[in-house]
């Protein structure tokens, strides 16, 4: 029985990790490099790529902010769209880039901080591209008139006038004007934080006879087909928070199948990637109608808009709305400073509250913590506040994984001790087989009897793996979708702790010149996680059935190629884990009175057995 459970508990968790690694791990390799190929498609001065689709702006004859297709301008490199008009620099400590006089867009951004490889020295991460590139990906402000309405409205190709001097930064908010012709005057300010946060505000002047009545809306617009890493764990694609509707979460394949459409009050909404997003942020006090829609006309497009409740504009006076646009890296500790509710254990940690800053509802959903988010998020505060501290987020998984020892601690004691007792009792285990050689049923009576007698739980054995899998997804979950283990170094060759550990015993871990394909590479750290595996189950009960005893002996080789291609911040918590287990549960043995003999039971692994002298 006890040998049982402890299979059902190993099989579980093999199928576990299977799925895994064929949903997840295997195609990491593959998305990371197509992501790098896609980041440099848009920094690339030679690369061209397939028509996009011309400008998405809303039109009074149509649903505001709906997209629409027109005439597709000719694609250049993204220098050279960057060149074809007046722009305004951005230059903020954490972003670079421009906002284009004609349509008034932000329509460049890149970030300052994150690069395409571990190479200090590679591209910077570009987030938005202008209409003319390769991939085209913007923000968009503006204005439709009600139903009815005639009146000229700036749209994409409106060449705004700049009425302030200089770029753009945190201190030197820009103002840009147009004027209708028709009595009605517009002005633009924007402005940017130290972080990913642009504030939009629009006035329209009514310096003709008669009332106007606008509908403010914004857009996030992105053409072309995206790349996607194709995780069943992440959710990569137009996203948004709308008032009582809550969280809504759209595939790029989804919403080529219709647009959906949503109204409520505050939230948010726009597109995310696995690192990066671009959010729009409507008045928190205001009703909107938020919609994610898709058009294949002149090209594939995707939009994420709003539209707001209409603007009066009484003659001789001026009506004002304001929005708000985050582009930027899903940073845990700046997306939570914009919702202004990082929770106690954010604050405990040191993120601050600010009561004077407006409150973005829900926005801690832009990262994909996941269904068991009480665990992940738990978990990378954790891990963030060692770092801090340390300076290493791979010393920071050490230290998380001795204190979730520490607090598991009781139930792996109790578990070591059942396994060392049942160890004790093994030749009486041994003698009830010989006993009843042809009688399994009364193998097991009289084993549950040995079992109570001596007070040994035999569910004991599954314990130590069963606590391991929550630790172990939520870990996973942290290194897969928080950018702060991006790039996030180690020591030695790891330069990357969200990536799988680059070296391979097939090629000599580099001192062969071959480039060994995905499926073989078997680095130190998982070779290493695979001795302390072995060495581990050599301290517990050896199972008394042949095929049982196989499938252990092979285990930790079949975990060794399967962990290889995780994360390696991963592959080193499971190794210092298991390294902590065998001194637990070396020093529990010792204090029972139970032989330790690791080397003696290793050796009887490659020992050839003798015949079952019960068979016939």
């Amino acid at each position: 029985m006890d040998n049982r459970n402890t299979i059902l508990a190993v099989v579980l968790s093999i199928m576990v990790l299977i799925g895994w690694q064929y949903f997840f791990a295997k195609p990491q390799l593959d998305a990371q490099r197509q992501q790098q190929q896609t980041q440099q498609a848009l920094t690339s001065e030679n690369k061209g790529a397939a028509t996009p689709a011309a400008g998405v702006a809303p039109t009074p004859t149509t649903a505001p902010g709906a997209p629409s297709a027109g005439a597709a301008p000719a694609v250049k490199t993204r220098e050279q769209a960057l060149a074809s008009g007046p722009r305004v620099k951005i230059d903020s400590p954490r972003l670079d880039g421009s906002i284009s006089l004609v349509g008034g867009r932000v329509d460049d951004v890149q970030l300052k901080d994150y690069r395409e490889t571990v190479d200090p020295k590679s591209p910077e991460i570009v987030l938005f591209a202008p209409l003319g590139s390769p991939q085209p990906y913007y923000a968009e402000f503006g204005f439709v008139n009600a139903s009815g309405g005639t009146a000229r409205l700036p749209d994409g190709r409106t060449e705004w006038k700049a009425e302030t001097q200089g770029a753009l930064t945190p201190h030197n908010p820009v103002t840009l004007s147009w004027d209708n012709g028709q009595g009605l005057v517009f002005r633009r300010t924007i402005s940017v934080d130290g972080d990913y946060l642009f504030t939009v505000k629009d006035q329209v002047e009514n310096k003709g006879s008669a009332a106007q009545t606008l509908y403010p809306y914004a857009l996030v617009s992105r053409h072309g087909e995206p790349h996607v890493s194709g995780y069943y764990i992440l959710h990569e694609g137009l996203i948004g928070v709308i008032g009582e509707e809550g969280l809504k979460e759209v595939s790029y394949k989804k919403v080529s199948e219709g647009a959906q459409t949503f109204k409520g009050t505050g939230g948010w909404l726009g597109i995310t990637d696995k690192y990066w997003a671009a959010a729009l942020i409507p008045p928190q006090d205001k009703s909107f109608q938020a919609r994610f829609a898709s058009t294949t006309e002149g090209g594939k497009t995707y939009q994420s808009d709003y539209l707001l409740d209409a603007l009066s504009v009484a003659p001789g006076a001026t009506g004002e709305v304001t929005g708000q646009l985050f582009a930027g890296a899903k940073q845990v500790s700046v997306i939570d400073k914009y919702e202004n509710n990082p929770g106690w254990v954010g604050r405990l940690i040191g993120a601050r509250y600010d009561p004077n800053r407006p409150t973005i509802q829900k926005f801690e959903l832009l990262i994909d913590w996941g269904w068991f988010h009480f665990i992940t998020k738990p978990m990378f505060y954790a891990l963030d506040f060692f770092y801090k501290l340390l300076g290493n987020f791979g010393l920071s998984i050490l230290v998380v994984t001795v204190i979730v020892k520490l607090l598991f601690f009781p139930l792996a004691n109790k578990s070591y001790v059942s396994m060392s007792k049942m160890k004790l009792v093994q030749p009486e285990m041994a003698k009830i087989k010989e006993r009843f050689p042809d009688d399994r049923a009364r193998q097991q009576q009289e084993l549950m009897e040995l079992y109570k007698k001596e007070k040994i739980n035999p569910l004991a054995g599954c314990l130590p793996i069963v606590v391991q899998i929550p630790v172990f997804f939520a870990l996973y979950k942290v290194l897969f979708v928080t950018i702060e283990m991006r790039h996030a170094p180690f020591f030695g060759w790891i330069h990357d702790l969200a990536a799988p550990d680059p070296t391979s015993l097939f090629n000599l871990f580099g001192l062969i010149p071959w480039e060994v394909p995905h499926f073989l590479l078997i680095g130190v750290w998982p070779i290493i996680m695979g001795v302390t595996m072995f060495v581990q189950m050599r301290l517990n009960p050896a199972p008394p059935d042949p095929t049982q005893a196989m499938i252990f002996n092979w285990m930790p080789l079949f975990f060794t190629f399967l962990l290889a291609s995780f994360p390696a911040g991963l592959v080193i918590y499971w190794t210092w884990n298991n390294l902590l287990s065998i001194l637990q549960q070396w020093v529990i043995m010792k204090r029972q009175g139970v032989k330790v003999d690791i080397i003696g039971n290793t050796m009887d692994v490659f020992k050839k057995k003798p015949a079952d002298a019960t068979k016939t």
